[in-house]
């Protein structure tokens, strides 16, 4: 560099020492704080200093709408210091798979088969969804009419099949890594207590159907009051009955009748009540079981054409004969139940009696079914009481079909009308005022709105 200076022109070599010289005092003249120039809208930053390591905090602003790729990419933490007011960034979430919905209604002769064929559903599918338990043991007693429900994605595989068994209760179905499983979506239901009230004019089930209640309601009191009333022959005309029992709705809408709650019962002036525990039975008011060891009729609602009577002129014979029982008129295969538990002690044929049971309750107490059409236990058997034994028919020696019903207490026979029956177990004296407390209320309900029933007819 020194050679090439000295080959210059004197003058040359003066005029670029000067200007070395002048940019070398330019340098070391002493100059302004450096300062950073920042596109931001807050007065507070507009005028801070950028001083090396020291951290300055500036809002972030993004307007644009961040696309997935980068999303995969963009890892947001939580401010740790919270004066920094950030824009929530939104992300585009990938799209889920297309669930479709689609129901189907149970027609006469559907299999299970051929309602998944219906709906697009492979054979293999089907093998899998049956393979839970539960699930097959509710898809196998499928109705006309029931509905079935189906989910599957974009693939055309099932996801989920839903089915009402009841307004209450729906069997889920749904796919699984491990398979299908099953289980059982359970509504919450809502009680409503309610009132009825009848005065028997033609028969006990027309003036319960009168009063609003369903089939199942009347039979249930008489179940009720069965053990004290023989309701096919001690009913008479003016003979009334009321009864509190549950409503059930699910979601505000009416799903059907639950419980009879309590119920009285006015038979030939004499008057009986019962009233439901929390242990599932039916109690007088005095705590004793309603139920007995007896039911006064072993066959339902039907008319008795021949009572017990000691000097009875035989039908076919025209003697006297003693009638030792109560016949009672019913069409042939008419259900006969046994009175009370036991053993079954003959179960035979003859002429004068055609097809009979026998049936020995405990070592005091027989009954005697005669002239049945069919037998359904034999000799040996145990019954229970209400067990069908036989069907009423025609058989032996008789005028028409009917059942010939015998009570024997200790070989003697009694009048099955009024032969006091031994109770089942009372209640407890420590689980009485418990009850107490319940059939007070009950008691007070019934009285309250049969005066208020009567008084508005």
């Amino acid at each position: 560099m020194a050679g090439v200076l000295k080959q210059l022109p004197r003058r040359h070599q003066l005029l670029l020492s000067g200007v070395c010289l002048a940019t070398l005092i330019v340098m070391l003249l002493p100059s302004e704080p450096a300062t950073a120039s920042r596109n931001t809208s807050d007065p507070k930053l507009a005028d801070k200093q950028l001083i090396l390591g020291e951290r300055l905090e500036i809002p972030l602003t993004l307007k644009d709408t961040v696309t997935a790729p980068a999303a995969q990419e963009l890892q947001l933490k939580p401010a740790v210091d919270s004066t920094a007011a950030a824009e929530t960034v939104a992300v585009e979430e990938p799209a889920e798979p297309a669930v479709h919905w689609s129901g189907y209604e149970v027609k006469s002769g559907d299999s299970l088969a051929r309602i998944f064929d219906v709906m697009g559903f492979s054979p293999q599918q089907l093998y899998r969804v049956t393979q839970d338990k539960q699930a097959n043991k509710y898809l196998l007693k499928l109705h006309p009419g029931d509905t079935l429900r189906f989910a599957k994605n974009a693939e055309g595989e099932l996801l989920q099949l839903a089915y009402q068994i009841s307004p209450v209760d729906t069997l889920i179905v749904s796919q699984t890594t491990k398979g299908y499983a099953s289980e059982i979506d359970t509504k919450e239901v809502q009680i409503q207590e309610a009132f009825a009230f009848a005065e028997i004019d033609s028969s006990f089930w027309n003036a319960g159907i009168n009063a609003g209640l369903t089939e199942n309601q009347i039979m249930s009191i008489a179940n009720i009051f069965g053990w004290d009333i023989d309701f096919a022959l001690d009913l008479r005309k003016g003979d009334e009955f009321s009864v509190i029992f549950e409503k059930e709705y699910v979601d505000g809408e009416f799903v059907g009748y639950g419980r009879v709650l309590a119920a009285e019962f006015v038979n030939q002036d004499r008057k009986f009540q019962a009233i439901l525990h929390s242990n599932g039975d039916y109690y007088a008011v005095n705590g004793n079981a309603m139920r007995k060891s007896f039911l006064r009729s072993p066959v339902k609602f039907t008319y008795i054409s021949s009572s017990f009577n000691p000097r009875r002129l035989h039908p076919v014979t025209g003697r006297v004969r003693p009638h030792n029982g109560i016949d009672y008129a019913a069409n042939v295969g008419t259900p006969v139940m046994s009175s009370g538990s036991g053993k079954v002690i003959a179960s035979a044929y003859n002429n004068l009696n055609g097809n009979y049971v026998f049936i020995q309750h405990g070592e005091r107490y027989v009954t005697k079914y005669l002239h049945l059409s069919k037998r359904t236990v034999k000799r040996g058997d145990r019954v229970k009481q209400g067990d069908l034994i036989g069907r009423v028919g025609a058989t032996g020696r008789v005028t028409g079909a009917h059942l010939h019903y015998e009570f024997l207490v200790d070989g003697v026979h009694r009048n099955p009308r009024t032969v006091k029956f031994p109770e089942a177990e009372s209640l407890t004296a420590s689980e009485m005022p418990e009850f107490k407390q319940i059939a007070d209320q009950r008691l007070a309900m019934l009285a309250d709105n049969r005066r208020v029933f009567l008084a508005m007819r």
